[in-house]
């Protein structure tokens, strides 16, 4: 069992989001998703930024943080799209950290990474906000740093290919993401196919 720190994207506690936590936990996981904007959502990603403006980064950063205090130190931290940016500002204050899942956007290595440490990132390809040269300077970084990265893209879907119910959903490279997070995290994978 891993325990997880799922940080939301501008959309909040969407609905996709939230499925996704449920399947993890029907695998045999304890995982915390945090109300990163005091439990608001926002349809577009417009709107979500101006939330993320509203509600202030360093708030976000501190809601996560604090939701932190109760796990284990090798909680593994997962930032959808921009919660990869939580990730980024809580990794160098978390570093016994079992692993990192980066579902749709980048997050930068701390100076102080742990070598060996595995690292997941899933992105559209291409995808503004994945761009090619900042996930080959993830490469770089980490083979520099001996960080057991793996980069999973998926040609010709969208940014949010993972939510059914935004126009972005690929229903195969959903289920591809979803399948390899959970072989990355180990558990029960019989228990967490249907998830409503």
């Amino acid at each position: 069992m891993a325990h997880i720190a799922w940080f939301n994207s501008v959309f909040g506690p969407y609905p996709a989001e939230l499925r996704a936590a449920r399947r993890l936990r029907r695998a045999g996981h304890e995982v915390v998703t945090p109300g990163l904007l005091g439990g608001r959502t926002a349809t577009t990603h417009h709107q979500g930024f101006r939330l993320v403006d509203e509600v202030g980064w360093a708030t976000v950063v501190e809601r996560a943080r604090q939701a932190l205090r109760e796990m284990p130190e090798e909680t593994v931290l997962a930032g959808v799209s921009t919660g990869a940016g939580v990730v980024s500002a809580l990794w160098p204050e978390r570093p016994d950290t079992a692993g990192v899942v980066l579902p749709h956007a980048l997050a930068e290595l701390p100076a102080t990474v742990r070598p060996g440490l595995k690292v997941q990132l899933h992105a559209a390809d291409p995808d503004d906000f994945t761009p090619s040269e900042h996930v080959a300077a993830l490469r770089r970084a980490a083979r520099d740093t001996g960080v057991g990265l793996k980069v999973f893209r998926h040609p010709g879907v969208g940014h949010f290919y993972t939510d059914r119910n935004l126009r972005d959903h690929d229903p195969a490279a959903a289920e591809l993401t979803r399948r390899r997070v959970l072989a990355f995290l180990g558990g029960d994978t019989s228990r967490c196919q249907a998830v409503k």
